[in-house]
């Protein structure tokens, strides 16, 4: 077989592979949301994906490693939203660092907005066994994150607006109502921007 021929098959097999993958993530994301994630079976996941037992193990350790792989990707769209936002407010000459939190917030909270289903899901406390840990850690690393766009001297006001914002994601994320959802997550940040340095 040419060298050419082998790496046709590759990438192949490759994109085949990718395929499988982000259909087993996209029925484990529909079986968590309505069943949860302790009724959820490998079973329910790879009949829905239209997949093998042996094609989840392949790409995954098991119904954990695939909740927990939503969630980080979920994550790390989320951190590039909010990036996203910071960057841009700061390409329009703002500087205050309260103004850099709320619009990096308010992109988190549109997120939240656009992807509930699967904000609510983690959001829940119906996750893998130690899925609360890694939530309690995400929160002091976001801390960290916020406390990097004020001054040495925030801490107090670092914990007080993460633990605001904390609480209008889960507001946004469970709520029925999203048009009263809305209205309170836009008056959240108005509160949050109107605090004051201790």
């Amino acid at each position: 077989m040419s060298s050419d021929t082998e790496r046709s098959v590759t990438v192949r097999t490759s994109e085949r592979g990718a395929a499988t993958r982000g259909a087993l993530l996209d029925a484990a994301r529909e079986i968590f949301v309505t069943r949860g994630f302790a009724e959820a079976g490998v079973t329910d996941v790879v009949s829905r994906a239209n997949a093998s037992v042996g094609s989840l193990y392949h790409h995954f350790s098991g119904k954990a490693d695939l909740y927990l792989t939503l969630f980080e990707e979920f994550q790390t769209r989320q951190t590039q939203r909010t990036k996203e936002a910071v960057h841009t407010a700061r390409s329009g000459g703002e500087t205050d660092p309260m103004r850099l939190f709320i619009a990096g917030a308010r992109a988190y909270l549109d997120g939240c907005f656009a992807e509930r289903e699967l904000a609510a899901l983690f959001l829940r406390g119906d996750g893998p066994p130690g899925f609360e840990v890694m939530m309690r850690d995400r929160m002091r690393h976001w801390a960290r994150r916020n406390a990097a766009l004020f001054d040495q001297d925030s801490g107090a006001l670092v914990l007080v607006v993460t633990g605001a914002l904390a609480a209008t994601v889960a507001e946004v994320a469970l709520s029925e109502d999203v048009s009263r959802t809305r209205k309170l997550a836009e008056e959240a940040l108005s509160i949050i921007a109107h605090l004051e340095h201790p």
